[in-house]
């Protein structure tokens, strides 16, 4: 649990959260870690402040983001004191940079998540993983709770750090919710089942997973947000998804290093743990929302969660035309089909993942670019003629075209009285917090 790096790298330092962090970045890169550093000490000291809020002390002395700059990569693991972090090197700022880049916002919601796994994950647990069995796979309905939470507040610290502004996190929540809409597996696999099946479906993905699981990173990240609007609008701001998260970590995760785990001791979240806890911190009955949005496969409301806000939230579609219903990899001068999503044109049709498309219409079709110039030229419930290879067996298939789903979720503060009354100001400010005041705090 305490990683160890010898090598080349640039280190910078900084103190937050009443500890001394560290980052060092190995890899080509042209990193300003003075630009870092000052970002990074805002989104620390954002996090302790959520936990302990008297105080904004961190669970720890010492804290190091060990980071791996490349040309292609992107990923992070957390550990009790530290993270080992992989990312492209053109995401790191550099000097003369204004506004975060996307490249940017997307290390810095990196390094959040990881940092926040420090108190969600390495000592708030799961009772399941409390004493980790290495022996075999332990298996949680929880995962959404500490992945899925985890994945909520990453992007909001950083909003609440002031490094990024409401109109930055608003896009990056739109694409969460895209993220999770362009899956047909949503609804047919709760985020509970998700979890339990972590070890099993999540991490042995095939060509038929985006129509059976779903991730409970992303919906869990959904559900969070569904139950932080919830709470917000129903006790009009004076308790908030924080107050939970609060609890949690006074109860099992302020001492769990140093707990003798002696009798009465509760060492973890027990599985069916969260909802009184849920209650206890806010004094809401929220059980019926927790059996649909977590229990069940159905959409979450979050357009009418985020109302009362002011906010307002809109789909649209991806493509211009009509779709075929199919992922695509592209392998050389191939169109290769790497899943056809369910109850889809292709799927429907008898097209199969693997098969490789060659031509539409008697046109041939050597990439994706190449297919929806075609495809936009064509309308919903139109036939078109496809062939398409399966192994070495050339095959046709009549298919009639689908519209474009409207999975594309783009959020906005909204300009009717309502948004701008009092109570929805209000709201809006205690959710994203106030960055100027952050910013003051953590300079």
């Amino acid at each position: 649990d305490h990683p160890v790096e010898m090598g080349r790298f640039v280190l910078g330092r900084f103190e937050a959260a009443g500890a001394t962090h560290e980052i060092a970045v190995t890899g080509r890169s042209d990193v300003d870690m003075k630009r870092l550093t000052r970002d990074l000490s805002r989104i620390c000291n954002t996090q302790a402040r959520l936990f302990e809020p008297e105080h904004g002390h961190a669970p720890f002395t010492r804290y190091l983001f060990l980071t791996m700059a490349v040309g292609d990569g992107y990923g992070g693991l957390e550990h009790r004191d530290s993270t080992a972090l992989l990312c492209h090197r053109h995401d790191l700022p550099h000097s003369g940079l204004n506004a975060p880049s996307d490249g940017y916002k997307t290390f810095l919601g990196l390094a959040s998540h990881e940092y926040f796994h420090a108190w969600h994950v390495k000592r708030i647990k799961p009772a399941a993983f409390v004493p980790y069995d290495l022996w075999r796979e332990t298996h949680t309905r929880l995962l959404w709770i500490f992945e899925g939470f985890t994945s909520y507040y990453d992007d909001l610290m950083l909003v609440r750090a002031g490094v990024i502004t409401a109109q930055d996190y608003l896009a990056l929540l739109g694409r969460t919710i895209s993220m999770v809409l362009r899956g047909p597996g949503r609804l047919r696999q709760s985020v509970s089942e998700s979890s339990f099946d972590a070890w099993t479906k999540y991490y042995r993905q095939d060509e038929n997973s985006p129509n059976s699981i779903v991730s409970y990173y992303a919906k869990g990240a959904l559900v969070a947000l569904a139950l932080d609007l919830e709470i917000r609008a129903r006790t009009q701001g004076e308790k908030s998804l924080d107050d939970v998260m609060r609890l949690m970590w006074t109860r099992f995760g302020r001492t769990f290093y140093r707990s003798t785990g002696g009798p009465g001791t509760q060492l973890g979240l027990p599985e069916d743990g969260f909802a009184p806890l849920l209650q206890e911190a806010t004094g809401l009955d929220l059980r019926r929302e927790l059996r649909a949005w977590v229990d069940g496969t159905a959409d979450i409301p979050l357009a009418r969660l985020i109302a009362p806000l002011g906010i307002d939230l809109s789909l649209t579609t991806a493509e211009p035309g009509p779709v075929m219903g199919v992922r695509w990899s592209a392998a050389g001068q191939d169109l290769r089909i790497a899943t056809a999503l369910s109850d889809g044109a292709a799927h429907r049709a008898g097209l199969s993942a693997g098969d490789v498309v060659v031509a539409v219409d008697g046109l041939r079709i050597t990439s994706e670019a190449g297919l929806k110039a075609i495809l936009t030229r064509r309308r919903a419930g139109q036939r078109v003629q496809v062939h398409a290879f399966r192994r070495d067996e050339l095959m046709s298939f009549e298919l009639a075209l689908q519209a474009a789903p409207q999975t594309e979720a783009k959020l906005v503060v909204g300009t009717s009285a309502k948004a701008k009354s009092a109570l929805a100001v209000r709201l809006r400010e205690g959710w994203w917090g106030d960055q100027r005041a952050n910013k003051d705090a953590s300079a």
